[in-house]
């Protein structure tokens, strides 16, 4: 029978970065805070997030036969800093290079492919954010880090700039006991640094007030007034309370090729990038951003914001109107 420690062996061979193995249980707490988060409204027009909350709770809802949560994490860190001066535009370091859904699914692929192959009845499947699996949980149950006041899951090793995916499956393994204390202790920082005041209490984000939200999730023709307001050059994600974390001076250089920045987007120009956006037509965005994140919010959204991030640089001009967005 394949053993925790051949599969842990062999994801750090395929470039995972931290790796745990718990048993697949009813996340009853989480679940609870889940709902309460929900009810609340905190999720904005996310709504996938209510239709996938039952699924959520436990991954025998998904995968009947599942026995084992294989959580995992892999670094993303790349050694650039975001442009300041205000000309241009800033881009979360999390889409500077390709997408990490295809990335990390791709590695939990092969993963799983050689657990199959060494125990054939092995069943399982993958998640990799866009699943019904409450990534951030599974995480800290596993021991790979603590969730963070900002949300996020910080790692003593590596701090937070850490992309998350699981496989559940139906074998019985070892499994992992050591939980990751809480190491925020009395900082504030990333409530304080937060330009909207997202983080409206410790390990509770409002994403209708996030700037990642705003311009990655939400469709509207236009961004909240509050939001334009406080972008700073913002135009795809927003990296302000990972930035000010004291733990990500424990952050180190990727080892994953992947997610090397593409040049472009490490410091775009707004004015150029709006031209640029200008001169493609749908099938000419979505072809060059295919393997990008920057394809979520589709050509329209990330024109919105580019013209916002102006806009806030501008602010005796009129509000752009919805009816000059790409179509």
């Amino acid at each position: 029978m394949v053993t925790s420690k051949q599969i842990k062996a062999k994801a750090y061979e395929l470039g995972i970065t931290l790796i745990g193995i718990v048993p697949a249980e009813a996340l009853t707490e989480e679940s609870e805070k889940l709902q309460e988060w929900l009810r609340a409204g905190f999720h904005g027009k996310m709504g996938y997030m209510e239709r996938t909350a039952d699924k959520r709770s436990d991954p025998r809802k998904v995968l009947p036969s599942a026995r084992s949560v294989i959580s995992t994490a892999i670094n993303y860190y790349t050694p650039y800093q975001h442009e300041q001066s205000k000309d241009f535009g800033k881009i979360s370091r999390y889409a500077w290079g390709k997408d990490y859904h295809e990335v990390l699914a791709n590695k939990l692929r092969q993963l799983l492919e050689w657990i199959k192959e060494t125990e054939p009845q092995a069943e399982g499947f993958i998640s990799v954010d866009a699943g019904p699996m409450m990534d951030k949980a599974w995480a800290v149950r596993a021991g790979l880090g603590w969730l963070g006041k900002h949300t996020n899951v910080i790692s003593r090793s590596h701090g937070s700039w850490l992309f998350l995916g699981e496989i559940v499956t139906n074998l019985e393994l070892e499994y992992d006991t050591q939980i990751e204390t809480d190491h925020c202790g009395k900082c504030m920082k990333c409530i304080e640094a937060c330009p909207t005041s997202a983080i409206v209490a410790p390990y509770v984000l409002d994403a209708r007030k996030c700037i990642s939200y705003a311009t990655i999730e939400l469709k509207d023709d236009l961004l909240p007034t509050e939001i334009t307001a406080a972008l700073n050059g913002w135009i795809f994600g927003c990296d302000i309370c990972q930035d000010v974390c004291p733990w990500n001076r424990f952050s180190k250089p990727t080892d994953e090729p992947d997610f090397a920045p593409r040049s472009e987007l490490l410091a775009p120009v707004l004015e150029d990038f709006e031209k640029q956006l200008c001169s493609l037509s749908q099938q000419e965005f979505k072809h060059k951003y295919r393997d990008s994140p920057l394809s979520r919010p589709k050509l329209k959204g990330l024109l919105r914001n580019v013209r916002a991030a102006k806009f806030n640089l501008q602010p005796q001009l009129p509000a752009p109107d919805a009816s000059s967005q790409a179509t």
